[in-house]
């Protein structure tokens, strides 16, 4: 992949920040991966945008099944990182 060098200007302590925490990674792949993340953050508010103006906005039920969802799917996440069985699995 081609690349461009650019300038960009950001607050001292968010620079220190982020500086102690991309020591092995590089400030250019971190500042990438966050580019990134943002890009792909918009993409999705823009199609929550687009499915809200076809079939109106989420309701707080719709939100607090969505948010529940994403707890279990953290905690398995969660259990599967550190090599803990299922809930209610013998050990």
């Amino acid at each position: 992949m081609a690349t461009k060098k650019v300038t960009v200007t950001i607050p001292e302590e968010l620079l220190e920040e982020i500086r102690s925490e991309v020591a092995e990674r590089g400030m250019s792949a971190y500042v990438t991966e966050a580019l990134r993340l943002k890009r792909d953050r918009d993409r999705l508010r823009e199609l929550v945008d687009w499915l809200e103006e076809e079939h109106g906005p989420v309701t707080e039920d719709e939100r607090a099944a969505a948010l529940e969802e994403l707890a279990d799917l953290d905690a398995e996440h969660e259990r599967r990182r550190t090599g803990q069985g299922r809930p209610g699995e013998a050990a």
